[in-house]
């Protein structure tokens, strides 16, 4: 659960306790519990299990509730399982002093630029679509000077939007995406995303998509996860465009 939204449940009074973990370590590794909430965290391990972030930001976990390798499989298993027994799970996370763990974002979705820093896009990409006007977005850098970003217009909002700024509500968003008010608005919801990180990893540029990322156009998996691989490759000019 986004930190934002983990906020919005307290705010109202809802108390949410969360969980992290895979089938390969048998169900739950890291858990929330009454007087140990902490926003935006997937709580702290639970009893025989051990969390260590990798030097790439891999979260990284062992104990008995680990399995012990994919059915016929080695192959797979040790890609999984290195010979310490630690389960190397594909997510990028954080541990805090406290022994919260932090979920990051996936390590096959990490952007590594062409300076060598890696960047993963969840973070700022949950940040900046809390902003009123922003449907989606999408981080892009991977093997390039700097991160970008393709961003999507919320269609609900943005005649709300129009009228409150005294203009025609049904003014069509290819009208828009170079509109110096709506690239300040959005521009709003980037700097806010770039608080939360290094200047190295922060988003220099970026451009406004006349088409939303949805499931009919086959960038969203039916659970709204974005396809980054489809977005990048039917955006590839666009995406070439913002390094021209």
């Amino acid at each position: 659960l986004g930190a934002r939204l983990g906020h919005f449940y307290r705010g109202i009074g809802i108390t949410i306790y969360e969980a992290y973990g895979m089938t390969e370590n048998c169900g739950p590794a890291t858990m929330s519990s009454p007087g140990h909430v902490k926003v935006g965290s997937v709580g702290r391990p639970i009893p025989g299990c051990t969390i260590r972030i990798a030097d790439d930001g891999e979260v990284l976990m062992r104990g008995e509730h680990v399995f012990s390798g994919y059915w016929n499989n080695p192959e797979a298993t040790g890609e999984t399982l290195d010979e310490d027994g630690w389960l190397h799970t594909g997510d990028i996370g954080e541990l805090d002093e406290q022994g919260f763990l932090t979920i990051t974002g996936r390590k096959k979705d990490l952007i590594v630029t062409a300076g060598g820093k890696n960047v993963a896009p969840a973070v700022l990409e949950d940040i900046a679509r809390a902003h009123r006007l922003v449907s989606q977005i999408m981080v892009v850098g991977d093997t390039r000077p700097f991160v970008a970003a393709l961003v999507t217009l919320d269609r609900e909002f943005l005649p709300t939007w129009l009228e409150l700024q005294q203009r025609p509500a049904d003014t069509p968003v290819e009208a828009l995406v170079d509109d110096p008010a709506v690239r300040a608005e959005v521009q709003e919801a980037i700097d806010a995303a770039n608080a939360a990180v290094s200047r190295a990893e922060s988003i220099r540029t970026f451009t406004i998509l006349v088409e939303d990322f949805s499931l009919e156009s086959g960038h969203l998996t039916p659970s709204m996860t974005l396809k980054r691989s489809v977005v990048a490759t039917d955006h590839a000019g666009t995406i070439d465009g913002l390094y021209a």
